[in-house]
């Protein structure tokens, strides 16, 4: 009999319930906002990735460090770890934890709570949720694409959720029906931060956002999604936005950025339709 495993798919990081065998294919990536790898569908297992790969934790600023791994793997993302007295939470995941990750994240207060914007990084939630016996927030509009369940995940519906007095999921839309923001207002020494995964993704030009269905394969969103992702976000103070990659940050003035980016994106939109 085969050992029954939790597979990974190596394009886009996700783990998948136990089988025997890997799935015949990664619905994640068989969807048109992914793609299969140019090798075919392929995968791994959580003690590979270990024995290939490992954590790398960056402070970002005071009270926010990055999680990533090194070498890159799969979309390549970095996770956002908020630490706060009250708790500290987890935004966005990555597929690799370890022992070691685990002793020194514990040691600076654990994770009271996992909170992710959208299926592409939903990747080992569950054995981040395990490792730290805490709740997953997932919007109830992506649950069909929750490959690997677990009672820890919490689905939540509507438009936003507070899950304290400081930090506020934002149902987005746009790239997922369920694409979630999340506010952090005592971020930036109190201006605010948006934390957003690539739901409004930071670009090259850092001074700018932009908004897509499908990054790899470059499909647009529609004008209207986008003015009401910009809408969606306007009742909130942010001066910084934290994307979904090392280094892709607006530093300051990141509300009129979303607000100018949206602008753009729309004119570019209709410049080619005339």
């Amino acid at each position: 009999m085969n050992k029954m495993s939790n597979f990974i798919c190596t394009t886009c990081g996700t783990q998948f319930n136990e089988m025997d065998q890997p799935p015949p294919e990664c619905k994640i990536c068989t969807d048109e906002r992914q793609y299969v790898g140019w090798q075919g569908q392929q995968w791994t297992t959580l003690p590979d990735l270990r024995e290939s790969h490992r954590n790398v934790i960056r402070l970002k600023e005071f009270g926010l460090y990055g999680i990533g791994m090194e070498p890159a793997f799969a979309i390549g993302q970095r996770a956002l770890l908020i630490v706060r007295p009250e708790g500290n939470i987890l935004w966005d995941c990555i597929p690799l934890i370890d022992d070691g990750l685990i002793q020194m994240v514990k040691g600076i207060g654990g994770i009271s709570a996992i909170a992710i914007s959208h299926p592409h990084y939903y990747t080992s939630m569950v054995e981040w949720s395990r490792a730290f016996d805490c709740p997953i927030y997932l919007h109830e509009d992506d649950r069909e694409w929750v490959m690997r369940s677990d009672p820890a995940v919490q689905f939540w519906d509507g438009e936003t959720k507070e899950i304290s007095d400081d930090l506020t999921l934002i149902r987005c839309g746009g790239h997922f029906d369920g694409g979630t923001v999340l506010h952090w207002s005592e971020g930036a020494t109190r201006e605010g931060v948006l934390l957003t995964g690539d739901i409004l993704q930071v670009v090259q030009d850092r001074r700018w956002v932009s908004f897509m269905y499908s990054y790899p394969n470059f499909i647009p969103l529609p004008a209207s999604v986008v003015r009401r992702i910009a809408d969606t976000v306007e009742p909130f103070s942010f001066s910084r936005i934290y994307g979904a990659f090392w280094g892709k940050i607006v530093t300051t003035d990141g509300k009129a950025a979303v607000q100018r980016s949206a602008v753009r994106y729309i004119k570019a939109l209709d410049d080619h339709n005339e």
